[in-house]
């Protein structure tokens, strides 16, 4: 586990952090602390400008392959670009899903051609992407997607399913689809992982409204929808889909904590103010989500790690941090006290805080619940028995 930074990496701390400073001004100084949960819904135009500004300064794809279009940087630096990008307060990424996921898995497993096809314009921050993986009966058990890919007479692919919780798909250019290529298959089995452009006939979303107020998630239904390219052959996509699960544990989580630490800050600095500082359970609270946050850190560290010893250590990633920060935002309404009860503004212009504790009800929920994660831990990590399935 790496617990500090050479002195070529703290100059590259530097120079990432003097960028931030000096691009986010002017329009992109609203930006700052924007568009996270439970404010995605915010400054859409200017954080599509902001992707581009991001690319031109070099700082879209930091870890990717030089061979691919990216800088290369070691694991250390696109730890400490996400950490400074967090503590500059970048604001929510429109690209995130792009960059983080289907760029690299495209970089693992396309052909040259697709490559070239697909990754300039991620880097560019031009193309947006989304997440075609879960369904109303295939959740927490992706395995049972139930969208079908069939092959026509010409040669394309056409997808029709639907899928559900599938954020910024309203915004979104491209989708990558996890469907069913063998209509006899079940389980992992006969499944394709393909590319679709949003843009097309066939293709409808419909937005979901969060007690938030704003409609991150989407569902969307694929009716003849034409894939413009398939990912590996068919049957590759539980492959493919698994390798991408995998991407999405990657620097990104530190970045994670940084905003996590900032809304730790925001809950302190309010609780100074109104004096709930002086409760001490309040104090006693505050402290465990302070060791929380450090036991976070030096975990996500281990993962990076990469071993056997510490890729167990990251099934209980997930689980740790989505009761932490739900329990962040229960921290955050009792600090706010009556305060918690009344909106900013009218009809429903919530606080920042106010919007913390209502988006972490829902982070023991998605991306596996917690339920899911211990049997993860369970049968994954301890190599225990299988949970029965009920008839």
């Amino acid at each position: 586990m790496k617990i500090s930074f050479s002195p070529e990496d703290e100059a590259f701390r530097e120079q990432a952090a003097r960028w931030l400073a000096e691009n986010l001004t002017g329009e992109f100084e609203k930006l700052r602390f924007r568009g996270g949960p439970g404010d995605e819904h915010s400054f859409i135009d200017e954080r599509r400008a902001w992707e581009k500004r991001l690319a031109a300064g070099g700082w879209v794809g930091v870890g990717w392959a030089t061979e691919d279009g990216g800088r290369g940087a070691t694991i250390s630096r696109q730890v400490i670009f996400a950490e400074e990008y967090a503590r500059a307060g970048g604001p929510g990424r429109l690209g995130h899903i792009g960059e983080g996921l289907a760029g690299p898995t495209i970089a693992a497993f396309g052909t040259p051609d697709q490559k070239a096809r697909y990754l300039p314009p991620i880097l560019r921050g031009e193309a947006l992407w989304c997440q075609g993986y879960s369904e109303p009966a295939a959740g927490s058990d992706l395995a049972a997607v139930a969208t079908r890919a069939r092959l026509g007479d010409d040669g394309r692919w056409r997808i029709s399913g639907q899928k559900v919780w599938t954020s910024l798909a309203h915004l979104a250019d491209w989708c990558f689809v996890l469907a069913r290529t063998d209509p006899a298959s079940s389980g992992h089995l006969g499944l394709g992982f393909f590319l679709v452009a949003m843009a097309q006939p066939g293709v409808t979303v419909r937005p979901i409204e969060q007690i938030t107020g704003s409609s991150e998630f989407n569902e969307v239904f694929f009716d003849e929808a034409v894939a413009a390219d398939l990912l590996g052959a068919p049957g590759d996509g539980w492959k493919i889909a698994m390798a991408l699960l995998g991407f999405e544990r990657g620097v990104s989580t530190l970045g994670q904590q940084m905003q996590f630490r900032g809304e730790l800050d925001e809950i302190i600095r309010v609780a100074k103010d109104n004096g709930a500082a002086q409760d001490p359970d309040i104090r006693a609270r505050i402290a465990e989500a302070q060791m929380g946050l450090t036991v976070m850190r030096y975990n996500a560290l281990r993962m990076l790690g990469g071993d056997a010893e510490e890729t167990r250590a990251a099934l209980v990633y997930k689980l740790h941090w989505a009761s932490w920060h739900r329990n962040l935002g229960k921290l955050a309404m009792d600090v706010l006290g009556e305060a918690a009860e009344l909106c900013d503004t009218a009809p429903y212009g919530l606080t920042r805080l106010q919007s913390l504790f209502l988006f972490t009800r829902a982070d023991t929920l998605y991306g596996g619940s917690n339920q899911i994660q211990r049997n993860l831990i369970a049968e994954r990590g301890l190599g225990m028995p299988r949970e029965a399935k009920g008839r």
